[in-house]
């Protein structure tokens, strides 16, 4: 008995016996697969070539769908990053920091690229920006003790701290205010004035504030937390929206960059009261504006929250106080 097994298309022919014989089983199915299928001649070496290029389409798209799984896997991740508060982005990076590789960068610069809007186009530049620095310093610091928020604080303020005698306010060498707001400007660039920080400075100002004895450390402290709001408050811009200048948006900026001691002369220059081409309606309006994007962009009941509104509404209330005195010269 002749013995034979033929499979579905592709066909694969194995035979048991002399192929030669015309009533041999195998002899009739080489037959039908050398026929003419859609057509076209179909050989063994036309099923060489379409098994190589099955073959090779297989592996396209096994590399095509690893390649989409990862793309996945990093959007997921930026987008916890992009949602995460200071103190569990610190975490996450921790967590996760052997993800930041080359494939992770050149993914979150594509969706900077793609943003519709120049509000999150900024929000995810602030993101690159800050995960740079917290990754930068987590590898110097992988063999190290990292600072405690204390630490960080006496290094801010150690330009301007008599260890001898009762810290006096403001220092004696104005170079020592420079070098304070260029250690805390440093600190924050490293990622280190998160909400523990922020924390901390609060604890310290309402300890102070309690023992009422130390008012050149409560205004020291004062000063840490109006250095740290100004800051950050001046990474992003609103002045411009596409080629114009919006003068009350670069008005505000002005000030917010501005030492508290110099708000009273450019608001009066500034103000339409004053010197200026700014309506105090308008500045109110701006400040209003920039106090909604801060609670829109920062963590509910945070430190950082409360800080830079207070900032905010300290610049208004100081330009009420200075529209008082002018329209009652004006009177």
């Amino acid at each position: 008995m002749a013995k034979w097994l033929a499979t579905p298309f592709p066909p694969v022919n194995i035979c048991f016996f002399d192929s030669t014989s015309h009533r041999s089983p195998c002899f009739l199915y080489r037959r039908l697969n050398n026929g003419m299928l859609g057509g076209k001649k179909f050989t063994s070496l036309n099923f060489m070539e379409w098994k190589r290029r099955r073959t090779l389409i297989y592996a396209v798209n096994q590399d095509a769908e690893r390649a989409f799984k990862k793309t996945v896997e990093v959007d997921r991740l930026i987008d916890m990053l992009r949602d995460a508060n200071d103190q569990e982005l610190q975490t996450l990076v921790v967590e996760n920091v052997l993800a930041f590789n080359e494939s992770f960068w050149i993914r979150l610069a594509a969706r900077t690229e793609t943003c519709k809007s120049e509000d999150d186009k900024k929000d995810y530049e602030e993101l690159a920006s800050l995960l740079m620095s917290i990754v930068d310093r987590l590898v110097h610091k992988t063999n190290e003790k990292i600072e405690s928020a204390t630490d960080v604080l006496k290094a801010i303020l150690r330009p301007v701290v008599d260890e001898k005698e009762e810290t006096p306010w403001p220092p004696r060498d104005p170079e020592a205010l420079i070098l304070m707001e260029r250690e805390l400007n440093q600190r924050e660039q490293e990622g280190q004035l998160d909400e523990g920080f922020l924390a901390e400075v609060n604890a310290q100002l309402r300890q102070a504030k309690e023992d009422g004895d130390k008012p050149g450390l409560e205004a020291m402290l004062r000063k840490v937390l109006q250095l740290y709001a100004s800051r950050v408050l001046s990474k992003r811009s609103y002045a411009k929206k596409g080629n114009e200048v919006l003068t009350a948006e670069q008005f505000l900026e002005d000030v917010i960059k501005a030492p508290e001691a110099e708000w009273n002369k450019l608001l009066i220059d500034g103000l339409t009261l004053g010197k200026g081409e700014i309506s105090p309606e308008d500045l109110y309006a701006v400040i209003n504006k920039r106090v909604e994007r801060t609670l829109i962009r920062t963590e509910g009941g945070s430190y950082q929250q409360r800080i830079l509104t207070e900032y905010l509404k300290g610049i208004q209330s100081r330009a009420e106080e200075i529209v008082q005195v002018l329209e009652g010269g004006t009177r």
